[in-house]
């Protein structure tokens, strides 16, 4: 070999290296989010639901006290949710869920049996002491907390209601006559009365529900508009 395939040669091998030191290394894997991890928000909400159990109030409730029960640490607390705030409203909506949301069942009164009787079980559960039962009476006592709680889970709930009994309405299945809030507010009025109201009065009767509605469409229900001339 020449001197000069010599030099050309060894250059090569320079370069060859050179270029294999500035190789990028490869890339990292991409690390997504860590993802969330539901037995850590169960144990999260569970040790609320003991602290609560225990005596403590909504309001009196801690984030280093839930922390402590849960056995996990604060940052994986607000790692989730922002405040204590979000995550009792968290909290009620998950106790919420719980609940049969207002759907159509085919004619208005199953309807509205239905939303009675979503209505009528949630007292049963919580005169048995369930776990809604121990935060319902002290959400109103935290104005901005209910207000969340009002919007996520009420106000919902009554928009559905009111479309449902609008439909009907333009069915020919209900007086038009009257605005439709005012006529949820008829039918699951007597139900909220007596399961919040007065907390005395049974509402163990699983007919209950279906009572109400039938005595009500009696009253609410669309009739054909008659004269006297027909002599009816």
């Amino acid at each position: 070999m020449s001197s000069s395939s010599a030099v050309d040669s060894e250059f090569e091998h320079l370069i060859s290296r050179e270029i294999g030191e500035r190789q990028p290394a490869a890339p990292a894997p991409v690390r997504r989010g860590r993802p969330r991890n539901e037995a850590v928000e169960t144990s999260i909400l569970e040790g609320m639901l003991r602290l609560l159990a225990r005596g403590s109030s909504l309001a009196g409730l801690s984030i280093d006290a839930i922390a402590a029960e849960a056995g996990v640490g604060k940052a994986t607390i607000y790692r989730r949710w922002p405040d204590k705030d979000a995550l009792l409203l968290h909290l009620l909506v998950k106790l919420e869920s719980k609940v049969e949301p207002v759907c159509d069942q085919g004619s208005i009164r199953d309807t509205l049996v239905a939303v009675l009787e979503s209505i009528r079980l949630n007292a049963v559960n919580r005169r048995s002491g369930t776990d809604l039962a121990m935060i319902g009476a002290e959400i109103r006592a935290i104005p901005a907390l209910y207000s969340r709680y009002h919007e996520a889970v009420i106000a919902p709930r009554r928009a559905l209601l009111r479309e449902r009994i609008a439909e009907a309405q333009r069915r020919g299945e209900l007086r038009a006559d009257l605005d439709p809030d005012l006529l949820g507010e008829l039918v699951v009025g007597p139900m909220l009365s007596r399961s919040v109201l007065h907390p005395d009065a049974s509402v163990e009767d699983p007919d209950l529900a279906a009572t109400m509605v039938d005595a009500l469409l009696s009253g609410l229900a669309a009739h054909p508009t008659h004269t006297f001339a027909e002599g009816t």
